[in-house]
């Protein structure tokens, strides 16, 4: 099919690398189209994905992120939508299917005006012995120009004498590594990476891939441009901090990804006071080097920055260390106190910071962190943090964290919805290039408007805000994050599966699973999910009722006495969230105990409380009109 042939209404011409309808045409990646014609050769058929990686890209180890980026670049120029698919369908487990009819352009008449089409006519004029001259004068070239693309630069600059940079338009900065003594100088570490992605990110005219992403390239094991690939990007900034004292060194190097080609380094020594300076500094070098366009307002704003307190900033990083440390002990059996004094310690901590500091942005950013946590979110200091992001906001108005931290506060802690649209739409214009405040974004928009079909499939705004998102860091699955709250989204054998090859032992997302198994009918299932999640968190006694409860009654009624077990414990304890016992209740079809729960995570301002509208956990209590008075209550339109 490579002389052409038709998928529905597109033209696709494989030589040219393009697909056209109505006279318009757009190119693909060569990679790209090799999928699309090996998809078309077996039309209507599941070709599996070790094949079609075999097939396109013989000979090289890729990950499956790299096909499918393929197919969803191939949906987006289809127009086809993943989960309602009229084109290129999922093949759960196995691969991909061309699903639309396929018609093979006979002859040439359709392409006369193709480049390929007007050289063949004049092949065919040719004598024999031209023909073969011709031919391995071409066989000669190709060759040549071969071995210039598998020298990553080398050969091409010193035949060709090409010392110009490749174009880069997007970015990576990997996690520096920290070279300091104190293991917890990996926050300084980590606080450098994120100043310098941040720093980055004002540029409009670069793609810089998230912090969310970047982080589990902690310590890279992959060769660069496979990290290229994944992350689809251009240029990779690598490099190490060491601290000592109050002077510290930075290296850094950029790298050109696809050939693992580097382009610059340099290494810096300051003192701890101007490590903001310093960033911002490597940030405009990297911007120079790559001939990135930097608008004055963007300059001006990486080169105003302020000396920093030593002081401030050693507080400010003990501060992160406990508070990642309360982050050990959310939901674990018995760590409530132990979760309690780490946030004690971290805003003793970011007290100290202020002190020492008086404009410390992170650092008032920074309590409203404090918060935050699912147990019992410390509602008193509440006023305090939104005292601190209002200050910090004072100072700088363009602080983009600050601003999300506010929408995140007013929307979970005060039902403030148009006052979190406000400070949403704000981050937005003031880094466009974020794809993470994209997404935060398209969860808002999802919880106010609730999804508008029983899938609970994005459309409108939300879903150009996902799609922008997921356009901006195409490494990271927005769309799978989305799911959290839509198990319609989502294939539970899939979601599976992917548990138990990326997270057989991650708590939170087992007990996700069970409470999806849970709405789906899927009792047994959801037993599995709930014993093996209770185990990881320590609630040994939980396990020990539902396996009881189970082999007595099944399943369902092992569900049932778990929750009468949950309703005993927390008449006595303040440790047990409502979480589970709100969700178990409401997919066990009790909707009298599934409210009175649901009141206490209002009276909490439990993070599931504002899924009310969009997560279908609540189905089965939307007809009782307990809920409808449920959402008047938190101020979500109905």
């Amino acid at each position: 099919m490579n002389n052409g042939f038709r998928v529905g209404p597109w033209l696709i011409q494989p030589s040219l690398n393009t697909i056209s309808q109505n006279g318009t045409s757009t190119r693909l990646e060569p990679k790209v189209m090799e999928v699309l014609v090996c998809l078309s050769r077996r039309a209507g058929e599941a070709i599996p994905k070790e094949e079609l990686l075999q097939t396109v890209w013989p000979n090289t180890f890729v990950s499956d992120d790299v096909l499918k980026r393929s197919i969803s670049e191939l949906r987006r120029v289809f127009e086809d939508d993943a989960h309602q698919s009229r084109i290129i369908e999922t093949i759960p487990k196995r691969g991909y299917r061309l699903v639309a009819p396929v018609e093979r352009v006979n002859g040439s008449a359709q392409v006369t005006s193709s480049p390929v089409s007007v050289e063949t006519r004049m092949f065919h004029r040719r004598s024999a012995w031209t023909f073969v001259a011709v031919s391995v004068g071409c066989l000669l070239l190709l060759a040549f120009g071969f071995m210039l693309s598998l020298d990553g630069g080398g050969l091409r600059d010193r035949l060709l004498g090409n010392k110009e940079n490749p174009s880069i338009h997007s970015i990576a900065v990997l996690p520096l590594q920290n070279l300091s003594d104190d293991p917890k100088q990996e926050y300084f570490a980590e606080g450098v990476t994120d100043a310098l992605i941040t720093d980055l990110a004002q540029i409009s005219a670069l793609k810089v891939v998230s912090r969310t992403t970047v982080m589990r390239y902690g310590r890279p094991d992959k060769p660069l441009p496979q990290i290229a690939r994944e992350l689809n990007v251009d240029g990779i900034v690598e490099g190490t901090v060491q601290r000592s004292g109050d002077r510290f060194r930075i290296t850094a190097q950029l790298i050109y990804g696809p050939a693992d080609r580097h382009l610059w380094a340099n290494s810096f020594e300051r003192d701890v006071k101007n490590v903001l300076a310093l960033q911002s500094t490597i940030a405009s070098e990297i911007a120079n080097e790559i001939q990135v366009k930097i608008t004055p307002a963007e300059r001006s704003k990486l080169a105003n920055l302020r000396p920093v307190s030593p002081k401030a900033l050693d507080a400010y990083v003990e501060a992160r260390f406990h508070l990642d440390q309360a982050g050990q002990f959310e939901y674990y059996n018995g760590k409530q106190q132990a979760l309690k004094e780490e946030l004690r310690k971290a805003v003793s901590y970011l007290d100290r910071a202020i002190q020492e500091d008086p404009n410390d942005i992170p650092a008032y950013v920074a309590y409203f962190n404090a918060v935050s946590f699912a147990y019992t979110p410390h509602l008193a200091f509440l006023p305090r943090a939104k005292a601190a992001l209002a200050k910090a906001l004072e100072f700088d108005e363009s602080n983009v964290d600050a601003h999300l931290a506010l929408a995140r506060l007013l929307m979970q802690f005060e039902y403030d919805w148009a006052g979190a649209e406000r400070e949403y739409k704000r981050a937005i214009q003031l880094n466009p290039n974020s794809a993470d405040t994209h997404f935060q974004y398209a969860d808002f928009l999802n919880i106010v408007e609730g999804g508008s079909n029983s899938e609970g499939d994005d459309t409108g705004d939300a879903r150009r805000e996902r799609e922008l998102a997921q356009a901006l860091d195409p490494a990271h699955d927005y769309y799978a994050d989305a799911g959290m709250q839509r198990v319609g989204r989502r294939n539970l054998e899939q979601e599976r599966e992917a548990l138990e090859e990326q997270a057989p032992k991650d708590p939170f997302a087992l007990a996700v699973l069970g409470k999806d198994y849970a709405i789906a009918g899927r009792y047994k299932e959801s037993v599995e999910m709930w014993e093996r999640s209770l185990t990881l968190y320590g609630w040994h006694g939980f396990v020990s009722v539902l396996k009881r409860a189970d082999a007595r009654g099944g399943p369902k009624y092992a569900l049932e006495e778990w929750m009468r077990a949950g309703e005993a414990y927390a008449r006595t304890h303040d440790d047990w969230s409502v979480v589970p016992m709100a969700f178990t209740y409401s997919s066990l079809g009790n909707r009298d105990r599934a409210f009175a729960w649901l009141n206490k995570a209002v009276e909490q301002r439990n993070w599931c409380i504002i899924y009310l509208k969009y997560d279908n956990v609540w189905d089965p209590l939307r007809p009782d009109p307990r809920f409808n008075e449920l959402l008047r209550r938190v101020g979500l339109p109905q």
